[in-house]
């Protein structure tokens, strides 16, 4: 029995997925192993790992990118694995997600968006197919240096407004768009 192209485009799904996440604090980690769940529940297989773990992309045939923004700045391991793996990723089905703000203010994720979407521009040929900003946490009691010298911050009340649902249910469309192109 034989199948036309047109059916197997539309069954074609990445082999293996790479979800490759930067975190300080735990948060970008949590939402990681989240998004893998969704993935492995559409039938992808996914290896979680910390970016600065990941030596090559071989063997991949899609990658999800995740990454806190601090002060509006990407995570540093997320900066330096774009560039280490840019001409890698560009030839790869990517997606992309931060966490950022910890208010439910809209200007805060919009910002954050924009943010993101600049550092993103800095990487000519890595275009992801798919690109959210998330809610993060934000916890004073776990600060670390040069935050924690900023007593405004430091007097903050602990929060987190990561969107369970709103990440699951990202994740769980990836598929159709990390799907190969041919």
């Amino acid at each position: 029995m034989t199948s036309s192209a047109a059916d197997k485009e539309e069954t074609t799904m990445p082999d293996s997925v790479l979800l490759a996440y930067a975190t300080s604090y735990g948060s970008t980690q949590e939402v990681a192993d989240a998004g893998a769940a969704a993935l492995r529940d559409q039938g992808l297989a996914v290896d979680v790992r910390p970016m600065r773990e990941v030596a090559t992309l071989e063997g991949y045939s899609a990658a999800v990118l995740g990454a806190p923004l601090y002060m509006f700045r990407w995570h540093k391991d997320a900066r330096r694995f774009l560039s280490r793996h840019g001409g890698a990723l560009g030839k790869l089905a990517t997606a992309v997600f931060a966490l950022g703000p910890f208010h439910e203010d809209e200007k805060e994720f919009r910002e954050a968006r924009e943010q993101l979407d600049k550092e993103l521009a800095r990487h000519p040929g890595f275009t992801p197919a798919a690109v959210a900003v998330f809610g993060g946490t934000f916890d004073p009691a776990k600060l670390r240096f040069p935050f924690a010298l900023v007593p405004a911050l430091k007097q903050m009340p602990a929060n987190d407004i990561r969107d369970w649902s709103a990440i699951r249910e990202w994740a769980a469309a990836l598929p159709e768009k990390l799907r190969p192109s041919s």
